[in-house]
């Protein structure tokens, strides 16, 4: 039997991590605001990077993959993001990825 203050007890306790924690690290406990860039989020700077010189149909093209790669990204983010301010992050991008693209087919 268990007692109060039990190592067993103690461990599970110290497993229990605040909202500040959930919020900034991941779940081994590391500092995750900033990751590698993944697959999308790759595409869409260098979709982003080539609509520069482009024009025209060209151009709207690379839009079109740069929005798409954004999108993704930002339900990854939304639904598989480390901690909750990549979950934040994602939704943020998503509101602003949306209206954007709302916005340049208007």
């Amino acid at each position: 039997m268990l007692t109060h203050g039990s190592k067993k007890e103690k461990g599970a306790a110290d497993k229990r991590r605040s909202f500040i924690d959930k919020s900034i690290k991941d779940r081994d406990g590391r500092v995750a605001l900033w990751l590698t860039p993944n697959l999308p989020l790759t595409i869409w700077i260098v979709a982003r990077v080539l609509m520069w010189p482009l024009s025209g149909t060209d151009e709207k093209a690379a839009w079109v993959v740069a929005v798409a790669a954004l999108f993704i990204w930002t339900v990854l983010e939304l639904l598989q993001g480390v901690n909750y301010f990549r979950r934040a992050l994602g939704l943020v991008v998503l509101i602003l990825t949306v209206t954007s693209a709302l916005h340049g087919l208007l």
